[in-house]
């Protein structure tokens, strides 16, 4: 099941993708939805997951605009961030391949939506790619606004 944007952060689960971690950094649309569930879990009343790939791919989206020094820098960052990541097991790998097998989006992609499954949580993102997921997949999406 799909969902709109929810402008008030809530007691949840919730797995940022790329987009919406890039959105925070960068101070793009959909960054103050992502800075009030960082302060919700920084006050511990909801829980924020990101799949390391999906981490893997903002690191590597920030080296090539900006550079190593740069991308260390915001590796250091998001260490401080109340961001349980994720490490990818059989069962996470499984579960990506199978949405990759019926959607077509990028694999990283996959990752995220697989641990929003797993998780039971809301995926957190912008990204019209994940249009395509299927609402038979059982992935909760909350869509980041156009502020």
């Amino acid at each position: 099941m799909q969902n709109e944007e929810n402008s008030s952060p809530q007691a949840g689960e919730y797995v940022l993708d790329s987009y919406a971690l890039l959105a925070y950094l960068e101070a793009e649309p959909g960054s103050d939805r992502v800075r009030k569930l960082l302060e919700t879990a920084k006050e511990g009343k909801c829980r924020l997951y990101m799949c390391v790939v999906n981490l893997g791919e903002v690191m590597y989206i920030v080296e090539r605009e900006r550079g190593l020094s740069r991308a260390q820098e915001t590796l250091a960052r998001v260490d401080e961030l109340p961001i349980e990541v994720v490490n990818v097991d059989r069962p996470l790998t499984l579960a990506a391949a199978h949405l990759k097998m019926d959607c077509p989006i990028a694999y990283a992609d996959c990752f995220a939506a697989a641990l929003s499954q797993i998780k039971n949580a809301t995926l957190i993102t912008g990204d019209p790619e994940f249009s395509k997921i299927k609402p038979d997949s059982n992935v909760q999406i909350e869509w980041l606004g156009k502020e």
